[in-house]
C-alpha cells in the first residue's frame, strides 16, 4: 500500500467527507500531493488526524509536522511528499484550496474509498 492509499483509507475509515487528492508535482518542488477532506466538527477532525497518524506509523511513516490543535478548524499534516488538509466545512469553503489549485490534475482515489 502506498502513502496516498494509507492516508485516504485512514480518512475514509473515520468518515471524512469529500476527500480530494490533487497532484502538485508540476507546481511544487516540496511535495507531490495535497489530500483535502472535511469533518463535521473538531472532535471528528481530530479522530481523523489521529487515525492517519496511527495508520501511517504502522507502515513506517512519521509525520514531519502538524499545524493546528484540538480546537482548530483546519489541521495540516506534512508527510513530506504528501500534505494533508483537514477542514471544518466552513473553513474549507473559505479557503477553497480545490479552486486555488483547480488547474492541477485530480488523482482518482475512488478505489480506496469504502464510504463514497
Amino acid at each position: 500500500m502506498d502513502k496516498l492509499e494509507i492516508v485516504v483509507r485512514a480518512m475514509d475509515d473515520k468518515l471524512a467527507a469529500d476527500i480530494v487528492a490533487i497532484d502538485m508535482q508540476l507546481v511544487s518542488p516540496m511535495f507531490d500531493t495535497f489530500v483535502i477532506a472535511s469533518a463535521d466538527n473538531p472532535r471528528l477532525m481530530n479522530a481523523i488526524k489521529d487515525n492517519i497518524e496511527d495508520e501511517m506509523e504502522k507502515h513506517g511513516y512519521t509525520v514531519k509536522h502538524i499545524e493546528g490543535n484540538r480546537e482548530s478548524r483546519w489541521i495540516l499534516m506534512d508527510y513530506g511528499d504528501i500534505v494533508v488538509h483537514l477542514f471544518i466545512p466552513e473553513e474549507r469553503e473559505l479557503y477553497h484550496l480545490e479552486k486555488l489549485w483547480g488547474d492541477q490534475h485530480r488523482i482518482d482515489i475512488s478505489s480506496y474509498l469504502t464510504n463514497p
